[in-house]
């Protein structure tokens, strides 16, 4: 059995996220809050802009944490859970604070999960592109 140390997201890492996806919020024009979450879904980082909606607070951390959950990017579970859906249940048979909108997206190294980021603030895809441009910086 081969066992590998996989490096763990640390605040410099979280501060560059959050930094990286502000940047590529900020030249969109676009106010937003983001959040770092680390491999145990715990808030490691958090920055909302000071004319982000509020409920942006609460939407990039909730898009985080199903990111971190399920390891896939929420903007590639909004067909699961529509009627019919492999995952149609999930948002109300848990009592876990999950959002099936885009902008969750968890954040790898060396194929193993190691933490999560969500933007909230602008559109869904808007708030996916931040966030993956992010974490392509972090690679």
């Amino acid at each position: 059995m081969s066992t590998t140390t996989v490096t763990p997201l640390t605040i410099e890492d979280a501060e560059l996220l959050i930094a990286e996806a502000r940047r590529a919020a900020e030249a969109a024009g676009v106010t937003v809050s983001v959040t770092v979450l680390d491999a145990g879904g715990h808030l490691l980082a958090f920055r909302r802009d000071d004319r982000a909606v509020l409920i942006s607070g609460e939407t990039s951390t909730r898009k985080a944490y199903t990111a971190l959950q399920l390891n896939t990017a929420t903007a590639d579970l909004v067909d699961a859970v529509q009627p019919g859906g492999l995952f149609h249940t999930l948002p109300t048979a848990l009592d876990r604070p999950l959002l099936f909108i885009a902008g969750g997206v968890p954040v790898q190294r060396d194929g193993r999960l190691v933490g999560a980021i969500g933007v909230g603030g602008g559109a869904p895809d808007q708030d996916h592109g931040f966030a993956t441009t992010a974490v392509k910086a972090l690679a």
